[in-house]
């Protein structure tokens, strides 16, 4: 039987695209494959940073627990977890401050200080590391290392508003 033209007309763009496909089916497969893995990639990133925040919220729950209850081992346990874990979060510098407000509360100035060293220099934000810094002065200013203090004080860099006067303040103490 004889071909209709239509055949002739499909098998022509059949033969097109086989010859297209052999010249470029790889490159449109790896470029789909990419496509896909940074898709999956990006979800994943998604994924793993709101289970960082999960993670780290529920410790952040038990640091705030152990300040309630004053319980600077609990504290310092739980801020060392948090920091191990989860330490480029906000909730981990935060830990740091509360868990700092618990040693020295219980007295434990070297490692409330360790605490804050901690804060001032793995804090993302310039507020919670200028709030480490000032925590810091003041239990050395009461250990009597006034030039330390004066240290954290300079480190804290210009200042505004509220934060710069509260500074001025404990460097007029010092």
């Amino acid at each position: 039987s004889m071909a209709s033209p239509l055949d002739l007309q499909e098998q022509e763009q059949l033969d097109a695209f086989k010859a297209f496909w052999r010249q470029y089916g790889n490159l449109i497969t790896w470029t789909l494959a990419l496509v896909l893995a940074a898709f999956a990639a990006y979800n994943g990133w998604n994924l793993w940073q709101r289970n960082q925040a999960e993670g780290a919220a529920v410790l952040f729950d038990q640091m705030q627990k152990a300040a309630q209850s004053k319980d600077s081992g609990r504290a310092g346990v739980v801020f060392n977890d948090i920091k191990d874990r989860y330490g480029r979060t906000p909730y981990a510098a935060n830990a740091g401050l509360l868990a700092a407000k618990v040693q020295a509360g219980q007295s434990q100035i070297d490692e409330a200080l360790k605490t804050l060293a901690w804060v001032s220099d793995n804090a993302s934000d310039a507020e919670v590391r200028t709030m480490a810094r000032m925590h810091a002065a003041g239990l050395l200013m009461d250990k009597k290392l006034h030039n330390e203090a004066l240290k954290q004080l300079d480190a804290m860099g210009p200042l505004e508003g509220t934060l710069a006067a509260l500074a001025a303040d404990r460097r007029g103490d010092v």
